[in-house]
């Protein structure tokens, strides 16, 4: 077992934190509005089980969801297809589904010190903003992946991001960071960058459960030598957040997360100004991705009504 290693705040950040209405006692009479992302069956899509174009309804038949966050790995080959488009929106208007999120994965690192490779990456993103206008979506989410220098890092990302928000906006189209490993889950760091790039198409979108600062993709389903703090991070990323992320693992008898305490994730959630969809990405390993879906969402709602 590795040991692990908690970042945390200065003892002035952390008092201005808790000073928030983030963890104040009084509780606002807010809605939960649930979305799926896609990436909670992807084992079925990537097997064949399920057919990514018929995303839409089955968040609305099998699960009586009716907003949805796609993932563009199961669309590369149609990524610049316009007529591919108009039709996946055609279905999820049928199926009276709304497109949120396009979650965009390996179109290179925005970080990069490289200026031509980062130059580059943002370009790579430039089909997945125009696929997203067409499917009615408001955010695209991207990874802030980059050198591993802090410094040499923090003035990379704010160059590569200030250039894909000014691109984005004029499609009118959200670009929004989610911890995602390595420097994306320093929420402090990230919360700084997004402030000073002061854009305002250009946010967060915090995930319950990305926060290994030790790895690429940042889960912390299994052990990770450095964390940051889940329930500070989340606190941190949401003044800035257009969307957020229930990351799920597995669960106890009860049906809640063993790893993740809903009840306390959700209060910082609905005691901030947040008002958007929360979306459910199931990525256990020891329920079958429909039941684990399941569980989950009941787990919101039992959490978020008890709040």
């Amino acid at each position: 077992m590795k040991r692990r290693t908690f970042v945390k705040s200065s003892i002035v950040g952390a008092t201005a934190l808790a000073s928030t209405p983030l963890l104040s006692s009084f509780t606002p009479s807010k809605s939960l509005k649930i979305s799926l992302a896609q990436w909670s069956l992807h084992r079925s899509f990537e097997d064949g089980k399920l057919d990514p174009v018929d995303f839409a309804s089955i968040a609305k038949e099998r699960y009586n969801i009716d907003a949805a966050e796609y993932v563009n790995g199961f669309y590369r080959k149609s990524a610049t297809d316009e007529p591919f488009w108009n039709q996946m929106k055609e279905r999820s208007g049928k199926a009276g589904v709304k497109n949120l999120v396009i979650m965009v994965d390996d179109e290179g690192d925005l970080g990069t010190a490289d200026k031509q490779a980062r130059l580059q990456a943002v370009e790579n993103h430039y089909k997945w903003m125009h696929a997203a206008k067409i499917m009615g979506c408001h955010s695209v989410r991207v990874n802030a992946f980059g050198d591993p220098d802090r410094d040499t890092y923090r003035a990379a990302i704010m160059d590569g991001m200030s250039r894909l928000a000014g691109y984005a906006a004029k499609v009118k189209i959200n670009i929004i960071i989610e911890n995602h490993g390595l420097f994306s889950s320093d929420a402090a760091l990230i919360a700084g960058i997004i402030k000073d790039v002061n854009m305002p198409n250009f946010g967060a979108f915090p995930d319950f459960g990305n926060w290994c600062l030790s790895a690429k993709w940042g889960s912390t389903q299994e052990d990770c030598d450095k964390v940051y703090d889940r329930y500070q991070g989340v606190g941190e990323l949401l003044p800035y957040a257009k969307a957020v992320s229930a990351k799920s693992y597995n669960f106890n008898e009860k049906g809640e997360d063993t790893k993740i305490d809903y009840y306390k994730m959700l209060k910082i959630v609905k005691n901030s100004d947040y008002d958007g969809y929360i979306g459910i990405e199931y990525e256990g390993m020891e329920k079958e991705e429909h039941e684990g879906i399941l569980i989950t969402k009941a787990l919101m709602e039992k959490a978020w009504n008890n709040i």
